[in-house]
């Protein structure tokens, strides 16, 4: 593994060195596709396993540009905290760039429930973590409140050591499926007795390592935020919902621009345009929330579309977190939220108009459903889900233009369908 530096605007990304044209996943929760036991990002079939430690120690040092270089899906896990990653960029130097930090400040609480995990963030001029954790008996509750500061990560969480319950991993352990997991790299926890090759690094390790986690996850918002984060038992699927609702509100002001600002007006000097537009939806190109809306005349709560990962000539793939609060949750169903599969055929007709609508002669159109055929529906979609929409053009003639798309979670299809739509003057 190696980290380079980046210039400003970059963020944090990840670069598979060991597969075909080095491909890069950049650190955004929009990205994450696991939270089981550990945080995992991908992109199409290119996946990093376990990122938090180093998210949370760029956080902790406040590094806001770097690309990390693996040529692996995992980076080392060294000894199971942030210590080793610590001294690469201790070794290395921090450089100060020259545009200002966008730092995100809380407005309103955030509040979470998911099993077991309680978590409400509220505003604060600093960002602080407060957060007690222990197993499902009970056992070594601990507790620790640390303000995050460059000092504060290096002396009270960089050292902290993944720590698991023996009863947790002992299937894992018997069918091999943890081989590279040891006492050199873990602290486990069997019965009463604590096991590591040295002594506890601090009284309360296993919650400070609870915040090392937080704090890579909450990094994936992409932004260096102030608030009072307060957890009972947080987990990583709980920590990226919260990263997501978190997401949420830093648009939420875009948002209310966009619904009271007038309609753009129809832009017919083409080549006044087209240099720009070409610039702005290449190939390979990704484009963010901002930039969807661009192009797309959709607004909440009827956009379904996130965030655009990638465009290959008649080929694009989108992102949409499904949260907690989408607002047809409320019906659909009360205690047993599911997405309603129209809306996940409408998630494939925008995905797909924004494919339209990025050539020349169509600026300023807007995308008409007009049919759907072989769709199918096969498994549920619920809160926390990542739904990545992979769509294919298939026909463009004049105003028409057929598509045939596919829904999938966990890399799993859930829902495909082949659309018609026709473009209209807006």
């Amino acid at each position: 593994m190696t980290f380079l530096s980046a210039p400003p605007g970059t963020g944090i990304r990840f670069r598979r060195m060991d597969r075909e044209g080095k491909p890069e996943i950049e650190a955004r929760v929009e990205n994450v596709i696991e939270t089981n036991r550990s945080t995992t990002i991908g992109r199409g079939n290119v996946k990093v396993h376990t990122v938090e430690h180093i998210l949370a120690t760029f956080a902790g040092y406040g590094i806001d540009n770097a690309i990390v270089e693996l040529d692996a899906n995992e980076p080392p896990i060294a000894d199971g905290s942030a210590r080793e990653y610590c001294k690469m960029i201790e070794a290395a130097g921090i450089v100060s760039q020259p545009e200002r930090r966008d730092v995100f400040t809380v407005t309103e609480p955030i509040e979470l429930q998911m099993g077991e995990t309680e978590m409400a963030l509220f505003p604060d001029d600093v960002f602080k973590i407060t957060c007690t954790s222990s197993d499902k008996q009970g056992r070594f509750t601990q507790f620790f409140s640390v303000e995050l500061n460059p000092k504060t990560w290096e002396r009270d969480i960089a050292h902290a050591r993944t720590f698991c319950f023996y009863e947790e991993i002992e299937y894992l352990i018997k069918n091999g499926l943890i081989k590279g997991g040891s006492l050199e790299n873990a602290v486990v926890v069997r019965d009463d007795a604590v096991l590591t090759t040295e002594p506890l690094r601090y009284p309360n390790e296993f919650v400070r390592h609870k915040i090392l986690d937080i704090i890579g996850d909450l990094s994936l918002i992409g932004r260096p935020m102030t608030g009072h984060l307060i957890a009972v038992k947080p987990s990583h699927t709980a920590n990226c919902e919260l990263a997501r609702l978190i997401t949420a509100q830093m648009r939420k002001p875009l948002v209310v621009a966009q619904t009271f600002a007038p309609p753009p007006s129809p832009v017919r000097n083409v080549g006044a345009t087209e240099s720009a537009t070409r610039d702005a939806f290449p190939d390979s190109a990704t484009l963010d929330t901002m930039q969807v809306m661009k192009v797309l005349p959709h607004r909440y709560p009827f956009l379904m579309v996130d965030r655009v990962t990638k465009i290959d000539g008649n080929k694009i793939t989108a992102m949409k977190n499904v949260s907690v609060n989408e607002p047809y949750f409320q019906g659909h169903f009360p205690n047993h939220p599911v997405m309603p599969g129209v809306l996940q055929l409408e998630a494939i007709a925008q995905v797909a108009g924004i494919l339209m609508l990025k050539q020349i002669e169509n600026i300023g159109r807007i995308a008409y459903f007009m049919a759907a055929e072989s769709v199918k529906w096969r498994k549920p979609v619920r809160p926390g889900d990542t739904l990545i929409i992979d769509v294919e053009l298939t026909k463009a003639r004049g105003k028409i233009g057929k598509a045939k798309g596919v829904c999938l979670v966990n890399g799993e299809p859930v829902s495909e369908a082949e659309v018609t739509f026709m473009l209209v003057d807006a």
